[in-house]
């Protein structure tokens, strides 16, 4: 993988198509336009601190195993195990996101093109064929999800320009400023502003994850520790400013607000493409975005599969025997793809009865990697022998890292949250849940069985591994 390649599966990943569409009607609920823009450049602005600073580590440790590798070489065996299992379960919080997002999608289009109602069963159905087509394409080797990043990155930046040319020249109507970037709504039953325009920060702090992968194809990208460093910061820079002007171009375009939040079509996106451009252009604009979705999808469940082979090379996984091996002719970990797509199949099947799981399935995302992210720059502020790789923050590092711990603290807690009220079986975030489950595995595999099996390679250098290889079978 080049190192433009590197670049473009964490730009894919982070996808402003995906996250900034798929959350846009929560969005709408959670705060409307003000919490979506100004959040949108708060969140942007920390989340550029956590990847400077991840980035920083990465340059010194760049593995596929990447945060918990970290975390295990600076804090021993008990961090590098915990950070790994919190990854693990963001990451494929991160494919559940990010598939389901391109069905509900889907599911409009067809809504539009042959009248059929996107259900949640039909969604649920589309959703796992996108799974298997993520599997299969996966299959093939990295030189193929290389050539497919690299046409994603212009996919997004061209379909991000289409969109909003779109929107800014063909309607007659178009909302005032001081609606786009003052207009507060709050939808979720609770009735402080403040709680309210916090768990809207969820649309950004979910697009702005993923920029991991970088690091994650660090063993299959020469050139790593500065490749994939560069990779991770410019991946959130760009993305920074695509989906700045992706959310401002779509909120001007809104023509009734209450109607845009009610659509038939079940994405609020869709409904203001309809009420903008009438039904075909709709569809036009549909297909652009589903085509960005799939491939986001695609770089994540590359980037899950290879952390899943790292951490079961280094027997951290039940079954890691099996998780670890590597398909002789392409070199890729296929039994791991295989895993990450049937366990998000799992977490997205809540979907089916409750219509709040979503934003729950996208609060695992964050809850489970951004404190991921975190372990290692903790770990490395308070490393006394730390040496820096050729990639560095130089004077700003302490600076910068223990703002970026702060505020993914901050942010874990936040997205535990109920996100509306009253609290019912249908509206619970379940989240928190699914993050207690995971440790609670983790702390169990880790007294039958970890202690014993986890071992990785320790550093032979401050930026060059031990190159590790798994089962060839």
């Amino acid at each position: 993988m080049t190192s433009r390649g590197n670049f473009a599966i964490s730009f894919s990943v982070i996808s402003v198509l995906s996250g900034c569409m798929t959350l846009y009607g929560f969005g709408l609920t959670t705060g409307g336009p003000a919490v979506m823009i100004w959040g949108w450049v708060a969140v942007g602005l920390m989340v550029m601190l956590v990847g400077g600073a991840l980035a920083e580590v990465t340059s010194a440790y760049p593995t596929s195993g990447a945060m918990y590798f970290m975390a295990d070489q600076l804090g021993g065996p008990r961090w590098g195990w915990y950070t790994g299992w919190l990854n693990l379960l963001g990451l494929l919080g991160a494919i559940a996101g990010i598939d389901y997002g391109a069905a509900l999608f889907t599911g409009a289009f067809l809504n539009l093109q042959w009248g059929i109602d996107p259900t949640p069963g039909l969604v649920m159905v589309i959703f796992l064929c996108i799974l298997l087509l993520h599997a299969l394409l996966n299959l093939f080797g990295v030189r193929l999800v290389s050539v497919l990043n690299s046409v994603s990155v212009w996919w997004h930046l061209i379909g991000v320009a289409v969109i909003v040319t779109v929107l800014a020249v063909v309607p007659s109507h178009h909302q005032s400023a001081g609606f786009v970037f003052g207009h507060f709504n709050n939808g979720t039953g609770w009735s402080s502003p403040w709680y309210v325009a916090a768990i809207g920060l969820l649309l950004a702090q979910y697009t702005f994850s993923g920029y991991d992968a970088s690091a994650h194809l660090s063993e299959e990208t020469p050139g790593a520790a500065v490749a994939a460093a560069r990779g991770i910061v410019r991946a959130i820079r760009w993305s920074w400013l695509a989906g700045l002007v992706l959310l401002i171009g779509l909120t001007f375009a809104i023509q009734d607000y209450a109607g845009t939040q009610a659509t038939a079509t079940g994405v609020p996106p869709a409904q203001i493409f309809i009420d903008s451009l009438g039904v075909y252009g709709a569809k036009a604009l549909l297909l652009i975005v589903i085509g960005a979705q799939l491939f986001c999808g695609n770089a994540e469940v590359a980037a899950t599969s290879r952390m899943v082979f790292a951490f079961s090379r280094d027997g951290a996984l039940p079954g890691s025997r099996l998780w670890r091996q590597v398909h002789e002719a392409t070199g890729t970990p296929r039994p791991a793809v295989w895993l990450c797509v049937a366990a998000a199949a799992v977490l997205a099947l809540p979907s089916l009865y409750s219509p709040t799981a979503y934003g729950a399935v996208t609060a695992i995302n964050v809850i489970g990697i951004t404190p991921a992210y975190a372990i290692p720059i903790y770990l490395r502020l308070r490393a006394k022998d730390f040496t820096p790789g050729p990639w560095h923050l130089g004077p700003w590092s302490r600076v910068v890292g223990w703002a970026a711990v702060v505020w993914v603290g901050l942010v874990t807690v936040l997205f535990c949250l109920p996100q509306s009220s009253p609290i019912t079986v249908n509206s619970f975030n379940y989240a928190p849940v699914a993050l207690v489950a995971v440790l609670s595995l983790a702390a169990i595999w880790w007294a039958v069985s970890g202690r014993h099996s986890y071992l990785t390679p320790r550093a032979s250098s401050s930026a060059g591994m031990e190159n590790l290889e798994g089962e060839i079978v």
